[in-house]
């Protein structure tokens, strides 16, 4: 099987164009593995689509499917333009949440940077959760997959690993649910650490991203119709929310390399 691994900002996964095989939660955990295996947050397989122009399909860390990744889905855009399968610079990419639909970026005939409405984000009311004989509280939000969005004073002191792990599967998340620590920094500035569902600690998350502008600016912390950065553990995310709550994330996609493996 030949892949290529690639990342955003960190958030690295090894893709592979062509149907999903039978084994591929075995599979994913197997080579997602960082001292074993090819090392990766999990895989993207790019499919054919009789909806859109590519399908995508993403396995987590440790097997599990998850219906959306905003990083991933920057690199499915360059990968299919780099690698000559398309010559659109507007795509659509069928996923498990829906249709999204890419403007790339494009100098001397390669992707440099993407943007991607990611449909609209819906922001609940706060919850409070019991978490370690204390009470933390989140903003749910759904970006097509489930946040927990938690604004703190500092994201840098926050122990990621324990609270991250506790709130992915808490009793009021029954599915698990991705968790964001943020902090306001600047005016439409947002420092965000991420404990991803399915997968830990991540460099960088775009949906998560995207769920924190949405949560910020319905709170007010952020303005609407406005670019925000929000800067993550690899880099840096653009984000824009609209009055309805519809989300334009832009950033980068890298290559890495290219590897091939028996499984």
């Amino acid at each position: 099987m030949h892949f290529t691994k690639m990342h955003g900002l960190g958030n690295d996964y090894l893709y592979v164009f062509g149907d999903v095989p039978n084994n591929i939660e075995e599979l994913s955990i197997k080579l997602s593995e960082r001292h074993t295996g090819a090392g990766s947050d999990g895989m993207i397989y790019i499919t054919p689509s009789d909806k859109a122009d590519f399908g995508m399909r993403i396995f987590n860390a440790d097997g599990s499917e998850a219906k959306m990744c905003g990083n991933g889905i920057r690199c499915v855009g360059k990968y299919v333009y780099d690698k000559g399968y398309t010559d659109k610079k507007k795509l659509s990419i069928e996923t498990q949440s829906g249709i999204k639909y890419l403007d790339l970026a494009v100098a001397g005939g390669k992707v440099i940077a993407v943007s991607v409405d990611m449909g609209q984000a819906e922001v609940s009311n706060d919850m409070s959760l019991c978490v370690d004989n204390g009470v933390v509280i989140c903003t749910p939000v759904s970006v097509g997959n489930p946040h927990a969005v938690i604004f703190c004073e500092n994201a840098e002191a926050i122990p990621l690993e324990k609270l991250g792990s506790r709130i992915e599967k808490h009793e009021k998340f029954p599915g698990g649910v991705n968790v964001e620590f943020v902090s306001k920094i600047g005016e439409n500035q947002l420092r965000m650490r991420v404990w991803e569902r399915g997968s830990g600690i991540t460099m960088a998350c775009g949906t998560g991203a995207c769920a924190s502008v949405a949560a910020a600016v319905s709170k007010g912390l952020c303005d609407y119709d406005t670019p925000v950065s929000v800067i993550l553990d690899g880099g840096v995310l653009e984000i824009e929310i609209s009055r309805d709550l519809g989300v334009i994330m832009r950033g980068p996609a890298e290559f890495v390399y290219e590897g091939d493996t028996i499984c």
